[in-house]
């Protein structure tokens, strides 16, 4: 029996609280140090719209595939976030890089291997569109919008790519449980994301 898609005020809160700490970490990791326009502060601001709409979207959404795919099957589903691995994000991107675990959605029921399948590949495809959507503003875009485009390109890629890693608890181990050729599939085009997005952008 299908759930109705709700979203109770605790769970907004704790949505609410992953995506700013993550925008935070983010900003912190992608500003450049010597600043890239007049002023710190514009830089910062700048750069916290970038992640805001790139890094902190890229986790929303991928949590959020889950919890409706999950009640769209008539499990109860919320998000609850990691207040540690939030305060160790931030203090990682001080250092230069970032360890990302934010949270996770919490399914409640009795879930079939085919269910459960599915509602792990909802986040993974979510980064796939998102990523497709980035794409052409990273190739095409110039300055600001040019950099909007690039970061949700590789961090959407690289969000998807990383959670295919085919072992519990990771959306790829329940993935491949159900069905292989959906697994290497999705495995493979995040894969080609990512290089692309690597060599276009980093390399």
């Amino acid at each position: 029996m299908k759930q109705k898609i709700h979203f109770p005020r605790r769970e907004i809160i704790e949505l609410t609280k992953a995506w700013l700490a993550l925008s935070i970490a983010f900003t912190i990791l992608l500003t450049p140090r010597e600043g890239i326009l007049p002023g710190i502060t514009t830089t910062l601001i700048i750069f916290f719209a970038i992640s805001t709409a790139t890094a902190g979207m890229a986790f929303l959404l991928h949590e959020l595939a889950h919890k409706i795919v999950a009640q769209k099957y008539g499990h109860s589903a919320e998000f609850i976030a990691n207040n540690s691995m939030l305060l160790l994000a931030i203090g990682m991107s001080l250092l230069g890089f970032i360890l990302a675990a934010p949270g996770a959605v919490y399914i409640h029921g009795r879930i079939t291997r085919r269910e459960n399948g599915i509602i792990a590949a909802a986040g993974p495809i979510t980064n796939i569109i998102l990523a497709v959507i980035f794409m052409p503003i990273a190739f095409l875009g110039a300055g600001i919008i040019g950099l909007f485009g690039v970061y949700g390109f590789l961090i959407n890629s690289w969000l998807g790519l990383f959670n295919m890693i085919p072992t519990i608890p990771f959306d790829g181990g329940k993935i491949i449980k159900w069905n292989k050729p959906i697994y290497f599939t999705m495995a493979a085009t995040l894969l080609g994301l990512t290089l692309l997005a690597f060599f276009s952008f980093l390399a």
